[in-house]
């Protein structure tokens, strides 16, 4: 299995509808890429958050599924629109 986290700080003229959306969008990924088991995300209430307002956590088959999510039209899609937004941090790990 391996575990693929992810945090975000918005860049300062994301709205209030936009982070909303990367919300649900995330949420969605959910079923339609093969081998995502799991997805947890939300707004991080940390008080050490370093400015990293979202965070989430998701639980993949193996590295290869991993990898298939990364190129997958869907997710490709959400990044088209998301990426210009934020400042993302990742880890991925085998658990």
């Amino acid at each position: 299995m391996v575990v693929h986290t992810f945090a975000f700080r918005w860049k300062a003229s994301v709205s209030e509808d936009q982070k909303l959306r990367a919300l649900a969008e995330i949420r969605g990924l959910q079923g339609q890429i093969p081998g995502l088991l799991e997805t947890w995300v939300g707004v991080n209430v940390s008080p050490r958050s370093i400015g990293y307002e979202l965070g989430g956590v998701m639980k993949f088959t193996d590295r290869s599924a991993l990898d298939t999510y990364g190129a997958h039209p869907i997710h490709q899609k959400l990044l088209q629109w998301l990426m210009p937004l934020i400042d993302p941090i990742e880890i991925d790990f085998e658990a």
